[in-house]
């Protein structure tokens, strides 16, 4: 009789294991199982760290355990189950109480489970190699053939350490794939970079795919995103990327004009058609003639102006304003927004036949506080731009002022970085832009390199170390380099970076490291 329930336990496992659920779940069902047709108890699988060193927990039957604390650890060779780990040979123990070496520290059965236990524990291998051991109580009162059962937990951990090994494969092939992935991805972002955008976040990398995809076809582009995001060099970067490159790139603010003058600037006019029409005039649509026309805050124009652009898109033809004449046009169409587009429909602000004749194509910009590894180059940037433009020696950022800007959020994005760039250097009087240079919107008290809390030597030891750093940075880790920067001896500079202890290996140069 019990060698029937063995073979159809069995027999559940392997269907168990062909469910294909997420591994721990499939470990809790077995032992579940294991539990209801053969009253083995307190199933515990524990599987190897990756240094091999430390058996941690994976899963537990808790429907039977009196007491588990999932942090237990056994180191290799601890207990029995250590040693069922260090050898590879499994442990079949008839009475927990007379086996001095039986640890008991998962479940604590001697504490509060009564009656006598018998535990068998078998390792878990994937070919020759011991990941885990599989464990379970058995009552000493059913009086069990333990040899029968050994056998038992042997082919069920045979089994499952397979479907460990297909899971790890699986694991291993998908992070292999991933990997690839990325660095194609990384690779295409380098190939289709646009020279006028700064950037190498990964977010930005799929703006430059993007940019590279649209760039070579006449499809109509919605850019969105936040105010000061750079939307405006993304659809310089499409135009310039196109066969329309070198016919012309014609920009308009539609938030910048009222009604009847946003009318006459994309349509033209002709004259007295209003007060003060004194001669025709063409439209910028008419000008962006088989080049591209970017139409920026497109969220803003009224109903009338999008009925007439909604036509436009459509048939690629207008009137002027004041004229019955049709003109046809070849332009591409290039919409930017910082509206949400999808509430302004619900509101009926925007029409949404427009919003789908203009959203074939949209482009993302993230903001600025999304990308945060692009500060520093855009922050490098402008500080040579801004040096050169207003005649100064400014040649970097200190490593406060670079926490400062790493740790603001710039509501403002990349315009308002840019002003803070260009505030900097012109304060600045040294080569150095430093935090105290940077604007008052930057010395919050959230910033851990504006305002020191404290007595006054813990800020001047913060002052000490980051005046320290920078020269050590700008002296490539030398630190007598270092020391004449900063007017003090060699041996005093040294104590100060023990003293404060600052890490300058990074700063040293492997070129001058190995001369």
């Amino acid at each position: 009789m019990r060698y029937i329930q063995q073979i159809e336990t069995l027999s559940l496992v392997s269907k168990i294991l062909a469910a294909n659920t997420g591994q721990k779940q499939m470990l809790m069902d077995i032992m579940i199982l294991l539990e209801k047709q053969l009253s083995y108890m307190r199933g515990t699988i524990l599987l190897l760290s990756k240094d091999e060193s430390i058996l941690t927990i994976e899963a537990v039957n808790s429907s039977s355990a009196i007491r588990i604390d999932k942090d237990v650890l056994y180191m290799r060779g601890e207990g029995i189950v250590g040693q069922v780990v260090a050898t590879g040979e499994p442990a079949i123990i008839p009475d927990i109480s007379e086996e001095p070496q039986f640890r008991d520290r998962i479940h604590r059965r001697r504490q509060v489970a009564g009656g006598d236990w018998s535990f068998i524990c078998v390792p878990i291998k994937i070919e020759n190699e011991i990941v885990g051991t599989f464990s379970i109580d058995i009552p000493c009162e059913l009086h069990l053939n333990l040899t029968d059962e050994f056998k038992v937990l042997t082919i069920v951990s045979g089994m499952i350490a397979n479907d460990v090994k297909m899971r790890r494969v699986s694991k291993l092939e998908k992070d292999v794939l991933e990997d690839e992935i990325l660095r194609l991805r990384d690779a295409l972002g380098d190939s289709f970079k646009p020279e006028n955008i700064i950037g190498n976040s990964k977010s930005i990398r799929d703006v430059y795919l993007k940019i590279h995809l649209v760039s070579k076809t006449n499809t109509t582009v919605l850019i969105r995103g936040e105010s000061g995001t750079g939307k405006e060099l993304i659809a310089s970067a499409i135009h310039y990327g196109s066969p329309r490159s070198e016919q012309k790139f014609i920009k308009l603010n539609c938030a910048a004009l009222n009604e009847n003058l946003l009318e006459s600037e994309l349509f033209g006019h002709e004259k007295g058609s209003f007060t003060g029409a004194l001669s025709s005039r063409i439209g910028r649509i008419e000008e962006a003639g088989g080049g591209t026309l970017f139409l920026d805050e497109i969220g803003e124009i009224s109903h009338s102006i999008q009925v007439k652009l909604l036509r436009f898109l459509q048939e690629r033809e207008f009137e002027r304003v004041g004229s019955n004449r049709t003109i046809k046009s070849d332009v591409r169409i290039i919409a930017a927004t910082n509206r949400n587009l999808e509430d302004a429909i619900k509101s009926q602000m925007f029409r949404s036949d427009l919003y789908y004749r203009i959203n074939v194509f949209p482009v993302y910009v993230p903001p600025l506080r999304e990308r945060k590894e692009d500060i520093l180059p855009l922050s490098n940037h402008f500080v040579i731009k801004f040096s050169q433009k207003l005649s100064k020696s400014v040649r970097r950022i200190s490593t406060a002022a670079i926490n400062m800007l790493m740790e603001y959020h710039w509501p403002g994005n990349i315009r308002e970085l840019e002003n803070c760039i260009e505030h900097a250097v012109i304060v600045s009087d040294k080569e150095v832009i430093h935090g105290y240079d940077l604007p008052a919107t930057l010395q919050i008290p959230g910033s851990k390199e504006a305002f020191i809390p404290g007595n006054l030597k813990l800020r001047i030891s913060s002052l000490e170390k980051d005046a320290i750093t920078d020269a050590l940075k700008h002296a490539h880790g030398n630190v007598s380099v270092a020391s004449k920067e900063l007017g003090y001896t060699s041996r005093m500079i040294r104590y100060k970076i023990k003293k404060l202890k600052i890490d300058y290996t990074g700063f040293v140069d492997p070129v001058i490291k190995w001369r």
